[in-house]
């Protein structure tokens, strides 16, 4: 059985940056981000780029089901798909105003911090890039950062992009 060529190879010789992004202006700064340091215009780019957004299960956005809730799944389940298809539209955009015209763009069923670690694993990429949303150590803890999961999962260079803060004159 042969070994599998490596990540660079597979992508005709560029290495593969995965960038994490949802509804938050935070993902979409990581993305304008990636794509000014690492995506100049008019220059060869060393990455391929793959953009990637999660959208959470009709059943997860839910909870837990009561009477009437095979009722809510299906409208729950086109607002999760629209919601997703507007993140992958605004990022669709924001590469093509860097000019990068041959981003690949996914929307995977699933949670965050799970989708972006498989994501690197299947196009075997060498970073990923998320963005911070700033939560202080409480709100951390209890919602559970996608960007500390990656940092301690995915198998790669993980980047937090931080935005930021905007001071008050």
């Amino acid at each position: 059985m042969a070994a599998s060529a490596p990540a660079s190879e597979a992508a005709g010789g560029k290495m593969t940056m995965v960038v994490g992004v949802d509804e938050s202006e935070h993902s979409y700064y990581a993305l304008q981000w990636a794509l000014q340091h690492f995506f100049p215009p008019g220059q060869p780019h060393q990455y391929r780029l793959v953009v990637v957004t999660a959208k959470p299960t009709a059943a997860s956005a839910v909870g837990l089901a009561g009477p009437g809730a095979a009722d809510v799944l299906p409208i729950v389940e086109a607002d999760l798909k629209k919601s997703a298809m507007r993140v992958i539209d605004k990022a669709r955009e924001l590469c093509a105003k860097a000019q990068v015209a041959d981003a690949v763009l996914e929307a995977v069923e699933g949670d965050a911090r799970n989708v972006l670690c498989e994501a690197v694993e299947r196009h075997r990429a060498e970073m990923l890039a998320v963005g911070s949303h700033g939560y202080g150590a409480i709100k951390r803890a209890v919602l559970g950062s996608v960007s500390d999961y990656c940092a301690h999962h995915a198998h790669c260079t993980v980047m937090i992009v931080k935005k930021p803060k905007q001071h008050k004159h």
